[in-house]
C-alpha cells in the first residue's frame, strides 16, 4: 500500500506512527470510538502485569521510603530551626 510521489515517480512507504509501525490515519479521517476501545483492550492485554505479590512488596517499599523521608526531613527542619532561633534569638 504505497503512494507514488507525483514530482519523482518514486514510491513513499506508508505514514506510520513512531517506532510501532502501525499505520497513522488520513489527515481529515474520523475517529471511531468503538476502534478505540478495541485498539486499547489489545494493547491493555500485551501488559506484563506484576503479580499480587509483587505489587504488595512494592507498595510496601514505597511507603516505608516515604515514612524516613518524611522522618529526615522532619528532623533536618528542627535542626534547621533551632539554629535559627540560637543566631537570631527569636521564636519559642
Amino acid at each position: 500500500m504505497s503512494a507514488i510521489s507525483p514530482s519523482t515517480g518514486s514510491q513513499k512507504p506508508p505514514r506510520t506512527a513512531g517506532k510501532t509501525g502501525t499505520p497513522r490515519p488520513a489527515p481529515g479521517a474520523r475517529f471511531s470510538l468503538l476502534r478505540y476501545l478495541r485498539e486499547v483492550r489489545a494493547e491493555a492485554g500485551k501488559v506484563a502485569w506484576p503479580s499480587r505479590r509483587n505489587t504488595m512488596v512494592m507498595t510496601g517499599a514505597v511507603l516505608v521510603m516515604a515514612a524516613l523521608t518524611s522522618v529526615f526531613f522532619f528532623i533536618v527542619d528542627q535542626v534547621i530551626g533551632l539554629g535559627v532561633r540560637e543566631l537570631f534569638g527569636v521564636g519559642g
